[in-house]
């Protein structure tokens, strides 16, 4: 008697389950003689099962059987004899069984175990056997796996697909892909479970289709996955999306290793020899490994070697792994050349010259697992077509210098470690111990400190001190200044201070900026009210809310998403944060009202209160990115259709700093008003919410903002030290009256 293959157990429970829920019983099973190769089909104990010698009867069988109850068909797997695979009726016999059958009543209910491909191909022949199928039939649920079968490889790709007599209202399309390798069988049931009680989203391993996709489109898992087509969509967020075809050229090898060893075999060591570069040459890390004595060498046409610049991907796709990747890719430099591909190794060329961080961000999304899941269903080799259509992105300007800026570092980086080296490694050149340890003392010191600047970034006091726009960064030097000496009533109101002058600086951005863009926030009322008021400006609570209405804002949500907004507005957007803001709050509103804080225990209130004001900081570190600049001369010109700028960037704890130049495309920048500068480059106006000048009082540049207006006045108040000045000029009102502060 022949070998058996059966579902494995967890397979079993699935198709079970599938049945007690969409047919409300236990099928009959119904094979083929014989499965594949010399298997048969075993049923699971306690199902009914019927076997069929002939295949061209098992459709008519499937009728019969479908009249008394649900049933799971178990074609045959073989092939035909000689098969080719591009003939109308496909390369294997179940085609033809599956375009046979027929629901025998309205209500019949069939599940039929086939392989994987026969549901995700794009192939003509599968294409047509679905549009035959679903001219009868309805799917309901599609179950791919693969390990679903004992007796057969682990890594063939199986579909338990369940069908019902077509009705006149379709239902929905429940997918579930069993995970691998090893799943925790009990997560994978109860997910299975929930899926099928489901109408709609997605669950950890399926989803639901409420829209069913046209039978002449392969079903492959990815096709249709909420999480794959939103990360497609998220592509944009990088710059552009292109196919990689509209980018690159594609070719392979015109040899194979057998055709390479027959004819143009070489030694490494004679005249003209190339490197031949084979899949398993290809990294998962994106590097091309450096000659073995495995590596062959070939003469090679100059018109077939590979160039500096083109990208190779291993052609052979490999199976699924933990943790999963992309596609093996790798960018080929100067350092490999020359060399030429063997079979089964795809030369992506770029048609235009691509920059370094173009070339970067796509090999390394190809290499990543989203790549191979938009490339279509998981062949043994990937097509050129599927490559070809493949989305990419493309970085914007703000990412380019991202890119450019990490790759100068990692560069600088590995230039002091050859320099490093190569000063330990002099330790024994000089001619005396005392020559060679006056060496590496002197030649390592700049080394040492270069080091130590580098260290300091990962301070974040060091951090905000020097990148921080200029009034936060001189209150929090003032903070930690104050915690330092032990004056614990004079650190206590520091860190209120700065948190409070911290929002206060960030909702002066926020209302500069939505005003820009014609959006209006309720808070804006309560702080005009108190501006007129003429008698307590708003405080801690009104930045806040400033904050809130923020990052709540649906007015916001169509921004662009480079815009500056979109960081600012998750300041107090993290439970985190907001927990940190309302302490430091009560705390505030504790000393206004003399509530104060017993000097016993003041020394842990500072500890408290600092990791609050901590937290608030290390959430607004985009603001280091967001500088804050004073131009201080404007020259436009008009043949150019751009300005030359020169401007101060008030980075860090000092005012003093030296005046830089950048050119701007618009002839409305302002001579003495304050900027924000995004990461685009573009600049924003402040004023009149945020204003730069000479503080009357200690006679130090400050930043102000409106405090007060009276009838006649405005008064500004300083975020660096609170000094106040009155500006009693009818500009002054009009600003504030055209930005709705009164």
């Amino acid at each position: 008697m022949a070998e058996s293959a059966q579902l494995s157990l967890l397979s079993e429970q699935l198709v079970g389950i599938g049945f007690e829920r969409l047919g409300q019983r236990t099928p009959t099973v119904l094979s083929s003689s014989l499965f594949a190769g010399e298997l048969a089909f075993s049923a699971p104990k306690g199902w009914q099962s019927v076997r069929e010698p002939s295949w061209e009867q098992l459709a008519a069988r499937a009728g019969e059987l479908l009249a008394d109850g649900p049933l799971l068909l178990v074609p045959t797997w073989e092939r035909r004899p000689n098969s080719d695979r591009r003939r109308a009726t496909g390369p294997d016999f179940y085609p033809e069984v599956m375009t046979s059958c027929r629901p025998p009543s309205l209500d019949a209910m069939m599940a039929v175990l086939l392989p994987a491909h026969a549901w995700v191909s794009d192939q003509p022949w599968a294409a047509e056997m679905r549009t035959k199928v679903a001219e009868h039939w309805d799917t309901l649920l599609v179950v791919y796996g693969s390990g679903t079968l004992t007796q057969l490889s682990g890594s063939v790709e199986s579909a338990v697909v369940f069908l019902r007599a077509r009705a006149q209202t379709r239902p929905v399309l429940k997918v579930f892909q069993v995970p691998r390798p090893r799943p925790d069988e009990a997560a994978v049931i109860k997910d299975f479970e929930r899926l099928l009680t489901r109408q709609g989203g997605r669950g950890e391993h399926g989803y639901v289709l409420r829209e069913t996709p046209g039978p002449e489109h392969g079903l492959y898992f990815e096709r249709f996955d909420p999480h794959i087509l939103q990360r497609r969509e998220d592509l944009a967020g990088f710059g552009a999306v292109n196919s990689l075809g509209d980018l690159f050229t594609f070719h392979l090898a015109s040899f194979n290793d057998a055709t390479l060893r027959g004819q143009h075999l070489m030694s490494s060591k004679d005249s003209g020899g190339v490197r031949m570069v084979r899949p398993r040459d290809i990294g998962r890390d994106g590097t091309i490994a450096p000659p073995s004595d495995e590596t062959l060498w070939a003469a090679i046409p100059a018109d077939q070697q590979l160039s500096a610049g083109d990208l190779v991907i291993r052609r052979m796709i490999a199976p699924i792994t933990v943790p999963p990747h992309g596609f093996f890719t790798a960018e080929v430099g100067e350092e490999d050349l020359p060399a030429a591909v063997s079979d089964h190794v795809v030369v992506l060329r770029p048609i235009k010259p691509l920059s370094r961080p173009q070339a970067r961000l796509i090999a390394m999304f190809l290499r990543a697992p989203l790549a191979l899941a938009l490339a279509g269903p998981r062949p043994a080799n990937i097509s050129m077509q599927a490559l070809s259509t493949l989305p990419v992105p493309q970085p914007d300007e703000a990412l380019t210098k991202a890119l450019d800026e990490l790759t100068a570092a990692k560069q600088q980086f590995r230039r002091w470690e050859q320099e490093a080296d190569s000063v330990i490694e002099s330790v024994f050149l000089e001619k005396t111990a005392a020559r060679a340890r006056a060496r590496v003392i002197d030649s390592g010191r700049a080394l040492r400190l270069r080091v130590e600047a580098a260290s300091l970034l990962d301070d974040l006091g060091h951090s905000v001190r020097t990148r921080f726009p200029y009034p936060i960064a001189y209150r929090w030097r003032e903070t930690e200044a104050r915690i330092s000496t032990g004056d614990t009533q004079a650190a206590y109101a520091a860190i209120l201070d700065t948190s409070e002058q911290l929002l206060c600086y960030v909702a002066q951005l926020v209302l500069a900026l939505t005003h820009s863009q014609n959006i209006t926030l309720g808070a804006v009322t309560a702080i005009r009210d108190k501006l007129a008021s003429g008698r307590s400006g708003p405080g801690f609570g009104d930045w806040a809310n400033v904050l809130n209405e923020a990052a709540t804002s649906r007015q916001l949500n169509s921004l662009d998403e480079a815009h500056p907004l979109n960081d600012i507005r998750t300041l107090l957007a993290h439970q985190d944060t907001e927990k940190a803001r309302r302490a430091l709050s009560e705390r505030r509103n504790h000393q206004a009202h003399l509530r104060r804080v017993d000097p016993i225990d003041l020394p842990h209130a500072i500890d408290v209160a600092f990791a609050d004001l901590t937290c608030l900081v290390e959430r607004a570190s985009f603001l280091a990115d967001l500088p804050l600049l004073e131009i201080t001369d404007v020259r436009w010109d008009a043949f150019t259709r751009s300005a030359r700028v020169e401007y101060r960037e008030l980075a860090g704890d000092h005012p003093v700093v030296p005046t830089r130049t950048m050119t701007s495309p618009s002839n409305d920048v302002e001579t003495g008003s304050l900027y924000l500068r995004d990461t685009d480059g573009a600049l924003h106006l402040l004023r009149p919410f945020l204003i730069g000048r000479d503080c009357p009082t200690c006679r130090t540049w400050s930043t102000f903002h409106a405090d007060l207006a009276p009838k006649d006045a405005v008064v500004f108040k300083s975020l660096e030290h609170g000094h106040t000045f009155e500006d009693t000029s009818p500009d002054a009102r009009r600003l504030l009256g055209q930005v709705g502060l009164v």
